[in-house]
């Protein structure tokens, strides 16, 4: 059994992470996993119900879980208050020591015509991003006057060397190759950081390593992202490469990722934002959140599982169910809806493959 605490948040944040819920509901009342699913407010919601972004119950809830979802979280409408919904996600970050997020993108085979690069660019593109998440300038001390602001930007070896072990193991399961991005040549957290993946890079000999930096990986990733395996960066540059990542795929709203820690429980989210100018109107792409959802299957021990939802929602892509972002006209239940059928005839091929391996044990016993 395992207790799963959802944080849809704002905007499409609601509308994405139930069908994500509804596709693990289905997964569990049919493979029997337990799963119990329990809603807590997050964001912007939560300023409106509690008046801070991260009420102490939704913290403990979420200390409290195996695993945490997340739909969306902030928006215009929360600009003025003491506390921004993103302060919530930042905190919760920091509470839970989630230090690594795991951002998979590129092409699917046949949706190359839904990338805005050449077909010869975009074909076999398949990168991991791995993305410090819990250092650098998000977290460093920030100063705010009328004539002069500061943010400060620290990283510690410890830092760089635990997110820096995360990737090259990532790798081993890949095709070996790591490419670490920084900005060696003007920052000095950088020239640490550069130093320290090195040294690294030493304990593991059979992966690749080469280093680059921030601003010629945001033009060699629209230019000729197959040179890319997995992208290891900071926080700030892992943000923005990620979002850019995305439109290789043809929208980010197709991508989902994973948030993880020394210990304690990993959160997932699609990486696309809270959208509130759709919120509500049932258009927006639920396929980031249920790839979320089978990253989140992994990490509770059902990897099998997690490629038959990561499946489903592939082939419901390519026979033609695309929403607003993607150029169609699909609603964000009606996706959803099509995944699920395609996860209950996955299903059915899966019982009957376990049933023929067990009479095949049983013959052989």
């Amino acid at each position: 059994m395992s207790r799963i605490v959802i944080l849809p948040g704002d905007g499409i944040g609601p509308e994405v992470a139930e069908e994500a819920r509804q596709c693990l509901a289905m997964l569990s009342d049919h493979c029997g996993l337990g799963l119990t699913f329990e809603t807590h407010d997050f964001g912007g919601a939560a300023i409106d119900a509690h008046g801070v972004p991260l009420p102490d119950a939704t913290l403990e809830a979420c200390r409290g879980a195996d695993a945490i979802f997340l739909g969306a979280v902030g928006g215009p409408r929360w600009d003025n208050s003491p506390e921004r919904p993103e302060a919530g996600l930042l905190k919760l970050r920091g509470a839970l020591g989630l230090f690594a997020n795991l951002r998979p993108a590129g092409v699917v085979a046949g949706l190359e015509d839904l990338s805005p690069l050449r077909a010869d660019l975009a074909t076999g593109a398949d990168i991991l991003v791995v993305r410090e998440l819990t250092g650098g300038l998000y977290f460093g001390e920030k100063k705010l006057g009328e004539d002069e602001a500061s943010d400060l930007c620290v990283y510690s070896r410890a830092e760089v060397e635990r997110i820096a072990h995360i990737a090259f193991r990532a790798a081993r399961d890949r095709s070996r190759r790591v490419t670490s991005i920084d900005k060696a040549n003007v920052l000095a957290t950088s020239k640490l950081w550069r130093k320290v993946v090195t040294e690294v890079a030493e304990q593991y000999p059979d992966v690749a390593l080469d280093h680059m930096y921030v601003d010629a990986a945001a033009m060699a990733l629209v230019t000729n992202p197959r040179r890319f395996d997995v992208i290891l960066t900071e926080n700030l540059f892992g943000d923005i490469l990620s979002d850019e990542l995305s439109v290789i795929g043809g929208s980010i709203g197709l991508l989902g990722s994973a948030s993880f820690g020394s210990e304690g429980p990993s959160m997932f989210e699609p990486i696309h934002g809270s959208a509130p100018d759709i919120a509500g109107l049932d258009i927006a792409n639920p396929a980031g959140a249920i790839a979320s959802a089978a990253m989140l299957l992994r990490q509770i021990g059902q990897p099998d599982l997690a490629r038959i939802l990561a499946r489903s929602v592939e082939e419901a892509l390519v026979e033609g169910n695309r929403t607003a972002d993607l150029g169609g006209n699909a609603r964000c239940s009606e996706f959803g809806a099509r995944v699920r059928d395609h996860l209950k005839r996955a299903l059915v091929r899966h019982d009957a493959h376990l049933e023929l391996v067990a009479m095949n044990r049983g013959c052989c016993g």
